[in-house]
């Protein structure tokens, strides 16, 4: 299999699809149980949604094409393959660890996402110049080495992307007034997207809309937009509940999205009256290659929604007005 194919593997599969997650799971230390090589039964579930939950996924015990992709880069190791900017962008546990490195070693990499891009690679080029190593960029065996030589002082370092992450923050004005705020749905919230943007035009922001099912898409078009903050609405299952994510994986979390998290959650569940299902640290693809502190709202039933669309809006606009005004001293 590849991350490009279509996948969706779970119980009642089977084949050789299911012999290579089984064994990539058990690599990583998730088991199978009794489960027979090559049959998805309760013990692969298991082990999916146990990995799911470490990566910070949705845990749904289905092997589709995030989770599959997931499942291969939790298996790059660093030295594996040689790691350098392209596109499509290289991404793994092997990008990961050179970011930390690089991050705790003072090169700013940006946040620490598993994902080789420019800023990845103008901190590997500077590291590079720093140790009298040819300036190509490339992550290969001689500046892995180099890298290595460093010993694990990345495991308890400050990384250079929070430093910098507040700093930003502290350093973006006090209001709303003229900032530029995304508000993203998957479906079927589209009025409510609209309600939240006419009150965040009266407060003079400055806001873009998207309304995709693809998170990495909207992630995309908030980045070209060059908002400063993101808000995703979405539908969710399983009852009355509101939750909360923001970006948190590889030793990093976003500070700016997880002080807009707790905000959002607290007057989301004040105003609708909704079991609070808590915030948590994700690593969805919205969160993970948005650019700016982004967070996620679930909210169900749709009723709820539907009915308190006017509330909801508030909420979150009275939510952002806080965090414009957080101090971060």
């Amino acid at each position: 299999m590849t991350p490009d194919q279509e996948i969706r593997l779970a119980v009642t599969s089977h084949g050789e699809a299911v012999v290579d997650v089984q064994r990539r799971l058990e690599r990583l230390g998730f088991t199978k149980g009794l489960d027979p090589e090559g049959t998805y039964r309760d013990g692969t579930r298991a082990a999916v949604e146990a990995f799911q939950y470490r990566r910070g996924l949705r845990v749904d015990g289905v092997c589709g094409v995030q989770t599959w992709s997931a499942l291969v880069e939790a298996g790059r190791r660093l030295g594996d393959r040689f790691l350098y900017r392209r596109s499509p962008m290289l991404r793994g546990d092997d990008v990961a660890e050179l970011q930390q490195r690089l991050s705790a070693l003072g090169f700013d990499t940006g946040r620490v996402d598993g994902i080789f891009g420019d800023l990845t690679s103008a901190a590997l080029g500077d590291f590079q110049r720093n140790v009298g190593l040819p300036v190509d960029g490339i992550a290969g065996a001689s500046t892995v080495s180099e890298l290595l030589r460093f010993g694990t002082r990345h495991d308890d370092s400050e990384l250079v992307a929070s430093v910098r992450d507040r700093e930003r923050l502290r350093q973006a004005p006090r209001t709303l007034n003229r900032r530029r705020v995304a508000i993203g749905e998957e479906g079927g919230l589209d009025s409510t997207v609209g309600a939240v943007r006419r009150l965040l035009v009266n407060q003079g922001a400055v806001v873009t809309t998207h309304h995709h099912p693809d998170g990495s898409i909207q992630a995309s078009e908030a980045n070209a937009g060059g908002a400063e903050v993101y808000i995703g609405l979405r539908l969710g299952t399983g009852g009355r509940h509101c939750s909360t994510s923001y970006y948190a994986g590889y030793r990093y979390s976003s500070p700016g999205g997880r002080r807009m998290a707790e905000l959002l959650q607290g007057a989301l569940t004040s105003s609708l009256g909704l079991p609070d299902a808590g915030c948590r640290g994700m690593s969805l693809p919205l969160l993970r290659e948005t650019r700016m502190p982004a967070v996620i709202c679930e909210i169900g039933p749709a009723t709820v929604v539907v009915e308190q669309a006017t509330a909801i809006a508030r909420a979150i606009v009275d939510s952002l007005t806080e965090w414009a005004g957080t101090a971060w001293d």
